[in-house]
């Protein structure tokens, strides 16, 4: 129903992100993945809306190609993998946008850029991967609590989740880790 083609927080949304419709489009890649029937389309519509946030260096905003950010690239960039687009020329702008950021660290949503770059730079770049693995299993070891757990303002049970998602590509145990 959404006229962009994307998602926003709720069905009734006039307006997307890259945010969301990053989110969606993974969801639907698994849920294909799974083998539940998902219309091509919303393939598209979403795949065009995300282009519609990608600047022409491949680096990717919130709403636009305004404003780029390294986990909105993030999430960008893994999209174009899951569809199968890495040898689209703006998935290699994209890649060398977030090689440039390897050791940025997102301090609003933390745990949210670790999920979606091991994400990203696992899809697209096993050796830059490894690189930025190595760095991530450093920093979520330094920043753990005793607990196990990792804190962060948005509830200690989500930043734990999602950095324990961004380390389970190490043993590739779901079929959407898989490449």
């Amino acid at each position: 129903k959404n006229k962009t083609g994307g998602w926003r927080y709720s069905p009734e949304s006039t307006d997307a992100d890259s945010t969301v419709t990053g989110c969606q489009l993974v969801s639907l890649f698994a849920a294909r993945n799974a083998g539940i029937p998902v219309p091509d389309e919303a393939f598209e519509r979403g795949l065009k809306y995300m282009a519609s946030c990608r600047d022409k260096k491949g680096a990717y905003g919130y709403t636009g190609p305004a404003g780029p950010r390294v986990t909105l690239t993030a999430i960008g960039s893994l999209t174009q993998s899951l569809a199968r687009l890495k040898t689209d020329p703006s998935f290699k702008d994209s890649l060398a946008y977030l090689k440039k950021h390897l050791n940025y660290r997102d301090s609003t949503y933390p745990f949210y850029f670790e999920y979606y770059m091991s994400q990203a730079l696992f899809h697209a770049d096993q050796e830059v991967w490894k690189e930025w693995n190595y760095k991530n299993m450093r920093y979520l070891g330094a920043s753990q609590a005793p607990n196990g757990s990792w804190l962060s303002d948005h509830s200690a049970a989500y930043s734990t989740s999602a950095a324990l998602l961004s380390l389970a590509l190490n043993y590739r145990f779901l079929p959407i880790y898989e490449q």
